[in-house]
């Protein structure tokens, strides 16, 4: 009986084959014959022209490892010191805030020909140096008790010495620096000038205070007595500075 029945499951199997062998010729058969054009013109290939070129051109590629990249402007990215972004700062909130009429009034300073007019002026009244001062004090001597030469006129300086000064109404004009940091240690000094009724300007710059008095800075410098020689040209910087104040500081 096994015989049988093994001979049964071989010829199912055997006619299965046949069957799905007969559909895939006749699905061969069925389908569309592409027939090749007999004029189809072939395509030609031209040979590669080789240039005469001294350089060549070869396209950039600028993927990682490729070509070098091309200059940019990085001034954005750039680190810059701590002393640059604290003035870039300061000048962005002195722009946004409002601001007191205290610390406002430093913004007027002296035009630039008054300034250097005055400037000029000063400069002549700069304290004498050690060497200056030893030779003074010895042709002093050498001459005796009946010498007639006076002290010579020169710049005050100090911020306590020159509030002294406009306390008790000795100083002629008063010469603010524009940029002291911390600002506080002038901000009440024009208010004090106003109220005793002493001359003051605002310049720019206390590094050419500080060159005046013979120093690396200044926060402000002071005249108490002028040469007659230079008494005319003082009067009119001191009108041009108070011409120089704004209305309600004036």
């Amino acid at each position: 009986d096994w015989f049988w029945a093994e001979r049964k499951s071989s010829f199912f199997f055997l006619c299965l084959c046949l069957c799905c062998c007969y559909l895939r010729v006749f699905h061969l058969l069925s389908m569309p014959r592409v027939v090749a054009k007999p004029n189809a013109a072939k395509r030609s290939v031209k040979p590669y022209a080789k240039s005469a070129a001294l350089h060549v051109a070869r396209p950039k590629n600028f993927g990682l490892g490729g070509t070098v990249q091309p200059k940019r402007d990085v001034t954005r990215f750039v680190k810059w010191p701590k002393y640059i972004r604290l003035q870039r700062q300061r000048s962005i909130l002195l722009r946004r805030l409002k601001v007191p009429p205290s610390i406002r009034q430093f913004r007027f300073t002296l035009d630039k020909n008054v300034a250097t007019q005055l400037i000029t002026l000063l400069s002549k009244y700069s304290p004498e140096t050690k060497a200056e001062k030893s030779a003074r004090l010895l042709a002093a001597a050498q001459e005796g008790e009946g010498s007639s030469k006076k002290k010579p006129f020169v710049l005050k300086f100090g911020l306590n010495h020159i509030t002294t000064l406009v306390e008790q109404k000795k100083a002629k004009l008063v010469v603010i620096a524009h940029d002291v940091d911390p600002i506080e240690l002038v901000l009440w000094l024009p208010a004090l000038c106003r109220k005793m009724d002493v001359p003051y300007c605002i310049i720019k710059g206390k590094s050419r205070l500080g060159q005046l008095v013979h120093q690396k800075t200044a926060t402000c410098v002071a005249l108490t007595d002028v040469a007659d020689e230079h008494s005319a040209a003082f009067n009119r910087l001191v009108e041009s500075c108070k011409l120089s104040l704004p209305d309600e500081h004036a």
